[in-house]
């Protein structure tokens, strides 16, 4: 293959776009680019954004649901996994009892049921 593309956005499905970019603007310290009930936006600042679209009806996955079929997540990594839980956890996160990354990652759920997961940063 000759031609590669270069992530530009990733949009999410939401019941409440300005309140997933909320959250996830705290948790990423990204700057909220765009904010309507309808649509809302993040961006790192260096090209790559997150959209929250508004879908009715909306339901977050089931964590765990071995009977459903497998969805994105977000992977974030952070220099801490317990202070980054604890902090997540403040600003409206959950940890849900299924772990299963055995102390190795956590999974969260954002405040509108959206799992993600903090992973240690890598070294080096």
């Amino acid at each position: 293959m000759t031609v590669h593309a270069d992530l530009a956005m990733v949009n999410l499905d939401s019941s409440d776009p300005a309140a997933h970019a909320a959250f996830y603007h705290r948790v990423l310290g990204w700057e909220i680019a765009y904010s309507q009930p309808e649509y809302a936006m993040i961006s790192s600042g260096d090209g790559v954004s997150i959209g929250f679209g508004l879908v009715a009806g909306y339901r977050p996955p089931a964590w765990p649901d071995e009977a459903g079929g497998k969805r994105y997540h977000l992977d974030l990594y952070v220099d801490d996994l317990d202070t980054a839980a604890k902090e997540f956890e403040a600003a409206g996160a959950t940890r849900p009892d299924f772990q299963p990354g055995e102390g190795r990652w956590v999974v969260l759920l954002d405040p509108l049921g959206q799992p993600f997961c903090i992973c240690p940063r890598r070294q080096g």
